[in-house]
């Protein structure tokens, strides 16, 4: 269970995140649109996981490598935006969210029937 404080940091993330792709790094999706749709922070506050969900790819792990690839890049800017809320700006790990894609095939799946 996370603590207040971690809930708090996530959200922050989440937002600041969420800006930093949709103005500053849309060239590394290639063509995909990303939304951050969870972040979960660890109790130290130097390790986040950062669950992506890319719409419009042809080939998502692509999309994920290259954004895995400028994790330093995406650091950096968030370190800017955040920089007044928290001392040390946390290690970003990406990993694809396809929860959306599951329940869509859930729901294909019962229309069917």
């Amino acid at each position: 269970m996370e603590s207040k404080r971690q809930e708090r940091i996530s959200k922050l993330l989440l937002k600041d995140l969420g800006m930093i792709f949709q103005t500053e790094m849309q060239h590394l999706a290639k063509g995909a649109m990303v939304t951050v749709t969870k972040v979960h922070i660890s109790p130290d506050l130097t390790l986040a996981k950062v669950y992506l969900s890319l719409f419009a790819s042809k080939n998502k792990n692509e999309a994920l490598n290259n954004i895995r690839k400028h994790t330093s890049e995406i650091r950096g800017s968030l370190g800017n935006k955040i920089r007044h809320q928290l001392r040390i700006v946390p290690s970003l790990n990406f990993y694809l969210d396809d929860s959306l894609d599951y329940i869509e095939n859930i729901d294909k799946l019962l229309k069917e029937d």
